[in-house]
């Protein structure tokens, strides 16, 4: 059994309760919208955050109808942000396969991604509670601001850990600890151990993060995304950070500066990619990314079934681990 089969396993079930609700979803009167969200579907990845949802709601004194409709919700949300950062970040790809704005059109992209939100709110009215209501709105705001400081971070000069940290704590990370922080509430959880389960997520969430931009420095073919795909698009993710911060080197701070304002060439951005990888950027990056691994496993209650505490493990560890 590998880590994600150990991580699903007591929640089992109730996942395939909510792969049928996500399918179910999805469905519109037009065929031009049915088209564009059946392509959407079939992208859908392996659905880690509604996993956290139900594997926290477990931990907390189990799942109900609300649990799934917050998992829905969370995960609507999400996937329609993705559709419309495709649009602002004008990218043709997303995790190797053609954008839904490259398929299409930015015109149908927005649209369709509206469409998406609107079914969020719709399914997050669904849980009857105001909590998660609230929770699910807060986060939809949260992601536009994360994606606007990043926006109004091309033209900075320097180069900020602590705004990189502050735009993926309002992006990735805010996902992770909502999905949590919603399993724990719709499970009746106390203030206490919601508190404890955001937290908790949004480890998980850094964590997952900085994966996916050490997976930037890799060959595609091992991860299905395009190698230097953040630096096309002007960002600077930790490994950059990291050796700009740690070493002096005016050539290499004047390229990445030409690599924010998307003035770098492919040769370019590929000797900044082997001057980072040389200085040790990946190496300190994977230490960060285990630190906040080890922090999530810290907030985990003591008192939890052993076999449910594992399968929260497996989970983690995933995170750090997978190969995509």
């Amino acid at each position: 059994m590998n880590q994600l089969q150990q991580a699903i396993f007591p929640i089992k079930e109730e996942f395939e309760a909510f792969r049928h609700l996500f399918e179910s979803s999805l469905q519109g009167s037009n065929p031009l919208l049915n088209e564009v969200l059946a392509y959407i579907k079939q992208r859908n990845g392996k659905m880690m955050r509604p996993m956290l949802v139900l594997l926290v709601a477990q931990m907390c004194g189990g799942i109900h109808a609300s649990t799934l409709h917050a998992a829905l919700s969370l995960e609507l949300l999400h996937t329609a942000s993705l559709v419309h950062d495709d649009v602002v970040d004008e990218s043709d790809k997303r995790r190797g396969q053609l954008s839904v704005n490259a398929v299409y059109n930015n015109k149908v992209s927005v649209l369709v991604g509206d469409y998406m939100l609107a079914t969020s709110l719709k399914h997050s009215a669904c849980t009857e509670s105001l909590r998660l209501v609230d929770l699910v709105a807060r986060l939809g705001q949260q992601l536009s601001e994360g994606e606007i400081i990043q926006l109004a971070n091309i033209s900075a000069t320097d180069f900020s850990e602590e705004v990189y940290y502050d735009v993926i704590r309002k992006k990735t990370a805010a996902l992770f600890a909502a999905a949590a922080e919603a399993g724990a509430i719709s499970a009746g959880a106390s203030d206490e151990m919601v508190e404890k389960a955001r937290l908790a997520g949004e480890m998980i969430g850094i964590a997952f993060q900085i994966k996916d931009d050490i997976f930037d420095y890799y060959s595609p073919k091992e991860i299905g995304k395009p190698t230097g795909n953040d630096m096309r698009e002007g960002k600077l993710t930790l490994p950059a950070l990291y050796v700009l911060n740690a070493f002096t080197d005016e050539e290499m701070s004047g390229l990445a500066l030409r690599i924010r304002s998307l003035d770098a060439t492919e040769e370019e951005i590929a000797r900044f990619i082997g001057y980072i990888k040389q200085q040790g950027g990946i190496e300190y990056a994977g230490k960060v990314m285990r630190d906040y691994r080890d922090r999530a496993l810290g907030l985990l209650p003591e008192g939890v079934d052993a076999a449910m505490r594992e399968s929260l493990m497996a989970y983690i560890d995933y995170v750090i681990d997978r190969e995509k």
